[in-house]
């Protein structure tokens, strides 16, 4: 297999009914949502299978439930692929998919991945039941134009996707007011997410200083192949960095467009995507469209894997 970029969905792909042909179909994950039901003491898979949406949103259910997922195809994947993990890769994970990419690394199990996922997502929104804020997508305005928008509203940069998407934080009433001043700066488009509070920004500093002491009782090892941190967008170089850079992510701007160059500027130019949704095959689209980006999230795409029809092998 050539080397490829491994990328991880995040919170916001979800849909009800993702990940249930891959339960069906694949005794390895299978394996996945049984391990997951077991630790969180509850049917994640009913919940994914069948939800309702508004239960699955919450943050709290949500965060495991794309982990869940997005482990599920990778150990379909890996099977279909004979194991075969190329070596010079790399792994990525958006925000919430970091967590999946380490454990596609194996610098964590997938046991207690899940188990911080959703401690992670309680924290987060308590956090934002605390400290009520949005999160805005801004697309189409230049990052410097963005950068004054929020020096202007007193918001603040929650994710740096691609070139022509940036998502910015903050409350609610300074989301408003930097939506409308983006759009006379010359947004294309700005998108009001349906998320519960304002993420990767200083709203949920408390959260993080709480998730340090849950993270600090995790054993994590030196991933297997390197993994991209959010917040430096270059490889974690230790496992004492993984521990840290995971706490900073909760609190600061994700930096996946750097990321992907990052991964890209390496000689990478075949990337597999895993988790619910294309919206990672989207952003990478807008960042070098001659990459090649294969999904795999359903029984389909494994198939194809499996006959050589999605070239990977």
């Amino acid at each position: 297999m050539d080397r490829c970029g491994y990328l991880f969905a995040g919170q916001g792909a979800q849909y009800v009914g993702m990940g249930k042909d891959l339960y069906e179909t694949f005794r390895e994950s299978k394996d996945v949502f049984d391990k997951a039901d077991a630790v969180l003491g509850f049917s994640l898979s009913e919940l994914c299978f069948e939800g309702p949406i508004e239960e699955l949103t919450q943050t709290r259910n949500c965060q495991p439930a794309v982990l869940t997922v997005s482990i599920a195809a990778w150990e379909a994947f890996k099977a279909a692929a004979r194991h075969r993990i190329s070596p010079g890769s790399f792994s990525a994970g958006l925000s919430l998919g970091e967590y999946s990419a380490l454990v596609s690394a194996q610098a964590v199990t997938f046991e207690d991945a899940v188990h911080l996922v959703r401690i992670r997502g309680e924290f987060m929104e308590e956090e934002a039941i605390k400290n009520p804020g949005k999160m805005l997508s801004i697309i189409g305005l230049d990052l410097e134009k963005v950068k004054e928008t929020c020096k202007i509203t007193g918001t603040e940069i929650a994710n740096i996707n691609c070139p022509c998407q940036v998502v910015i934080s903050g409350g609610i009433d300074e989301i408003k007011k930097a939506g409308k001043l983006a759009g006379e700066m010359g947004a294309k488009r700005t998108i009001l997410l349906e998320v519960s509070g304002a993420f990767h920004s200083s709203y949920m500093k408390n959260a993080s200083v709480r998730i340090s002491k849950e993270i600090d009782k995790i054993k994590f090892s030196e991933p297997v192949i390197p993994v991209i941190s959010n917040v430096t967008a270059i490889p974690f170089s230790s496992a004492g960095e993984i521990r840290e850079n995971l706490v900073k992510q909760v609190y600061s701007s994700v930096l996946w467009e750097a990321s992907l160059k990052f991964m890209l500027s390496s000689n990478i130019r075949r990337f597999f995507e895993f988790g619910p949704g294309k919206v990672l095959k989207g952003l990478m689209r807008y960042t070098d469209p001659e990459a090649q980006v294969v999904n795999m999230e359903k029984k389909q795409d494994i198939d194809k894997l499996r006959m050589g029809e999605s070239d990977a092998v």
